[in-house]
């Protein structure tokens, strides 16, 4: 992705050559193409759909999901400081809505469980006339909500959903994912592992007992059982637990030397504490130094845990000590507004509120199927990972992907994540085709008229 491929991007989304002789118009600049879709704009205004876990185990990403939501559309209607528009590579946003229109939006509660996600997206679309439907801190729920705006034919920008079926066997036209998934982090984390644990190490895997959790393990199990890894076990846990002791003693009659809590959220702040309560920490087995992984992180599972995610590995999509302009300009706006730092869920709802909006300004439509074809390919900077490019065979983001560990020596209460490596977008792009990935088609987009 170099910079004359950005360039030659954004002259022709932008029409600056549509003039020219000889080069034609991409679909999605003919006005003549996108005629009909369903809740189309009417008047000055536009609305969106955040559809966020006000309730469950993931209710605290769900808030900062929602306080990144508000913020962008401040921004878009031409608030505050602009934030992202003034660093993103594209131009298309002028900070006066979308297409000229003021934004609006309505909030739904997934509870962190399907049914619940898709009847307040399903009443977001019918009884609101939300022309886009954003959120879910759950991939279960993302899935089962981009199926339904699949059906209903309005865009889905996937809020923080980390499971590879997002974009995998449960990709749809419809849906897009900015955030990173469980191939990417188990790609990531793999060689960090083995460099600070050595490759002669016995896992054992508790997994979240839905579609993220299976991923996830799997990632992890098959990038470090190429390594040298060995898995003794895999045992599978409910979303609704809250304690894990019955859990953790099986490991303690194992011979593992790793533990890998493939749980989010409070799953996982509850499991990590159970788990330092019965001393795994302590322990030496096989004669080494006993080690807890957790694939994915965030800075508000950090301050669940405290002390206890001193030292442990994990991955992240974003993280608000970055210093490129897109991150220091997006953290200085969310903390001027909120008084503390934004999460890694609140930086992809945000970067998905702003990419949608663009992809409309370039299109010159709401229309669903002109959403499509401007996102379809798009490649980007200036929104915090570094140049990223939405891939069109899946509609997944491909950027750097963030290694990091518990801090020893946190500074505050939101210190508690160092970066301990920036992994290169090449190290985890892996073929459209992957095994991991394999089944599902994209289909073609639906306008719902």
């Amino acid at each position: 992705m170099s910079n004359s491929n950005f360039t030659r991007r954004g002259l022709i989304r932008s029409g600056a050559v549509a003039g020219a002789a000889g080069i034609a118009l991409p679909t999605y600049l003919r006005a003549d193409a996108h005629a009909g879709y369903l809740n189309a704009p009417q008047g000055d205004t536009v609305t969106l759909g955040f559809n966020v876990p006000q309730s469950g185990p993931y209710a605290d990403e769900g808030a900062d999901e929602l306080r990144a939501y508000e913020l962008a559309v401040e921004h878009l209607n031409g608030g505050g400081d602009g934030g992202m528009l003034n660093t993103f590579t594209s131009k298309a946003l002028q900070g006066n809505g979308i297409l000229g229109k003021k934004v609006e939006y309505v909030t739904g509660d997934t509870q962190t469980k399907s049914d619940a996600a898709r009847a307040s997206a399903k009443s977001m679309i019918e009884k609101d006339g939300a022309v886009m439907i954003t959120g879910g801190s759950s991939s279960g729920v993302a899935v089962a909500v981009q199926a339904l705006c699949q059906e209903a034919g309005v865009i889905f920008m996937a809020g923080l959903t980390h499971s590879n079926d997002t974009t995998g066997k449960d990709k749809r036209a419809n849906g897009f994912r900015h955030f990173f998934n469980s191939y990417m982090s188990g790609a990531a984390l793999a060689p960090v592992l083995s460099n600070a644990y050595g490759n002669d190490r016995n896992a054992y895997h508790l997994t979240a007992d839905y579609n993220w959790g299976y991923t996830t393990e799997e990632a992890v199990r098959s990038s470090t059982e190429a390594l040298g890894w060995n898995t003794v076990n895999a045992v599978k846990t409910p979303l609704t637990a809250t304690d894990f002791s019955a859990y953790i003693t099986p490991v303690l009659q194992s011979d593992a030397d790793v533990l890998v809590l493939n749980h989010y959220g409070g799953n996982m702040v509850n499991s990590l504490t159970n788990a330092v309560q019965f001393g795994l920490r302590d322990r030496m087995v096989n004669g080494k130094q006993f080690e807890i992984i957790v694939p994915l992180y965030s800075r508000l599972m950090a301050k669940g845990a405290g002390a206890n995610v001193k030292g442990i590995f994990g991955s992240t999509n974003w993280h608000w000590s970055l210093q490129d302009p897109g991150s220091k300009a997006f953290v200085q706006s969310f903390g001027t507004k909120y008084g503390f730092p934004p999460s890694q869920a609140a930086h992809t709802c945000y970067v998905q509120a702003l990419l949608y909006a663009d992809a409309c300004e370039r299109a010159g439509t709401f229309n669903p199927c002109g959403v499509v074809e401007a996102l379809e390919g798009f490649e980007f900077d200036g929104m915090g990972n570094g140049p990223t490019l939405y891939r069109a065979e899946d509609h997944q983001c491909f950027k750097d992907v963030l290694v990091v560990k518990g801090k020893e020596n946190p500074t505050s209460e939101f210190d508690l994540l160092e970066i301990v490596e920036v992994t290169p977008v090449d190290q985890v792009t892996y073929a459209p085709d992957h095994p991991q990935f394999a089944g599902g088609s994209l289909g073609t987009c639906n306008p719902g008229a």
